[in-house]
């Protein structure tokens, strides 16, 4: 009988110690999810609908009135900028929005283009992280004209200053509004403007840049779109670099100024 309470004893004390290192490395592990699903974006706006969804390479707010994105936040580095070939996928609905983002048939014989916002081309750095960005949860309906043009030399723009700069933080959507326009037996909205953010942060200085571009063709140069990240906020409600120490959010956000910015 002492035998066989000597070995209960050390099987409740084996069981209790396992169990220690278990809910020790499941708590690591939870702090190690919650820390890389955000893919080091550590300036992510407000939610003005509360759905939240963090892929591997990009966050997003989805908002299911408007069935589109109010924002998409990402880093992007020099680094990830060596594309690889990757061939382009079909677009699915994002298996992470609870409301359903809306089905890729909405565009069909629309008039529209499938607009990503966080950009393919952004994204070349691997297989997954290119094939991430066809998620329709990623997407908004953009004309054709305005998507391959002024869009495209924004996205190209932005390529370019991680290629300078190192590392950029972005965040861009659609202004969404009530009463626009709607596509498919979904109404995915159409924004008539559109926004990108771009926070660069070196070590020394952190300096940041936002545009405003309306929903049309433009031969303009991108500077003409600039405008203070205040401005896009009172567009949006949302607040977007809530995580910055309030002088230098107050300083960054009120200013429209991009002489410290390289337009080639």
């Amino acid at each position: 009988m002492k035998n066989r309470k000597a070995v209960y004893t050390v099987i409740s004390l084996l069981f209790a110690i396992g169990f220690y290192f278990y809910d020790g490395f499941a708590f690591e592990n939870i702090i190690s999810n919650k820390t890389t699903k955000i893919s080091g974006f550590d300036f992510l706006p407000t939610s003005m609908t509360g759905q939240v969804i963090h892929h591997q390479f990009y966050s997003l707010s989805y908002n299911e009135k408007y069935e589109q994105a109010e924002w998409i936040a990402y880093e992007l580095n020099k680094e990830q900028l060596l594309g690889l070939p990757n061939k382009r996928p079909y677009f699915e609905q994002d298996p992470k929005v609870t409301t359903q983002s809306a089905h890729y048939r909405n565009y069909k014989n629309s008039g529209y283009n499938k607009g990503h916002l966080c950009p393919a081309g952004d994204r070349k750095f691997s297989t997954e992280a290119y094939n991430e960005t066809f998620f329709t949860s990623n997407i908004s309906p953009q004309t054709y004209e305005f998507n391959s043009g002024v869009w495209n030399r924004l996205e190209e723009k932005v390529r370019y200053w991680a290629q300078k700069y190192q590392k950029l933080y972005i965040v861009t959507g659609g202004i969404l509004t009530p009463n626009l326009k709607t596509i498919g037996s979904e109404k995915v909205a159409i924004p008539q403007y559109f926004y990108k953010i771009i926070l660069n942060d070196n070590g020394t200085e952190i300096k940041a840049i936002a545009f405003l571009m309306p929903h049309e063709k433009s031969d303009k140069g991108l500077y003409q779109f600039v405008t203070s990240i205040d401005e896009i906020e009172k567009l949006t409600g949302i607040d977007f670099f809530p995580e910055l120490p309030d002088e230098l959010e107050n300083e960054l956000e009120k200013s429209s100024n991009y002489k410290s910015w390289s337009f080639r």
